[in-house]
């Protein structure tokens, strides 16, 4: 029989190369998907005994979504790790359109157009599981990563409401990673690296919260903070006023906020 197929996007390294990691080591055959070279990633996950296929696409557009979903040739999708995502430091009224508007197309437009394709073909055979990767960003007010943290919001409440509406089909697995800071490529790839949290040394491992994601999918949670000091700051973003929590995102996210 073939293995189970899974779908791995921002697979190139950080969190989703970790999470194909483990899909591999599961024995799911992989599509991986950034929209950057995933030569590295492609490699790395070779010698894991399963079918490895790369592809370099544009997640911020519906085409670069159908390239995708076309590169699976019509085989069943098992598993959909949604990871797919940018951000952007800085002054909100300081960004160019084209930076913030393809921060909501990447995170946004992308992950919910990829998300209805995939779910639609799992609500047809009554089963398949899927991880998106939210954040706690979601939570907080990101004072200097505004629009970033904007898109979170919707991530983990979209990824609330679409469990809700399919929790009939008990054959399908939603389930929401939400991570703090990661030491990945993101605060280079966001600007950010001259700020207190580009900086910060206590970032995550990546490999640490895959893992978590990976734990609580195959569990059938419904969603996972990673790290218990981001669990700590889900629960205060509850009961604090935004006015304070979007003052705490500043003092970490200004530019010129880091020691150098």
């Amino acid at each position: 029989m073939a293995n189970k197929f899974a779908i791995v996007t921002g697979a190139s390294s950080g969190i989703g190369l970790e999470l194909a990691r483990l899909a591999a080591r599961d024995g799911y055959d992989l599509l991986v998907v950034a929209d950057t070279p995933l030569v590295d990633a492609a490699a790395a996950l070779k010698g894991e005994g399963v079918e490895v296929q790369s592809m370099e696409t544009d997640l911020s557009t519906i085409e670069g979504v159908d390239r995708l979903l076309a590169a699976a040739g019509g085989r069943r999708i098992d598993l959909l790790c949604a990871n797919a995502g940018h951000g952007l430091g800085g002054g909100f009224l300081d960004q160019e359109v084209s930076e913030w508007r393809h921060v909501i197309d990447t995170n946004v437009v992308g992950t919910v157009y990829l998300l209805q394709k995939v779910l639609r073909k799992m609500r047809d055979t009554g089963e398949g599981k899927v991880l998106i990767t939210g954040s706690i960003a979601g939570w907080i007010p990101g004072s200097f990563q505004a629009v970033y943290n904007g898109t979170k919001a919707f991530v983990d409440n979209f990824a609330a409401a679409i469990r809700n509406e399919l929790k009939e089909v008990k054959g399908i697995t939603i389930t929401t990673l939400l991570p703090g800071p990661v030491e990945t490529e993101f605060f280079e790839r966001a600007g950010m690296m001259d700020t207190k949290v580009g900086q910060s040394e206590s970032k995550s491992d990546p490999a640490d919260v895959a893992r978590d994601g990976w734990t609580a999918l195959m569990k059938g949670t419904d969603n996972i903070v990673s790290g218990i000091s981001n669990k700590l700051q889900v629960a205060g973003a509850g009961v604090l006023p935004q006015s304070f929590t979007a003052e705490q995102h500043r003092k970490i996210a200004e530019p010129g906020s880091g020691k150098n």
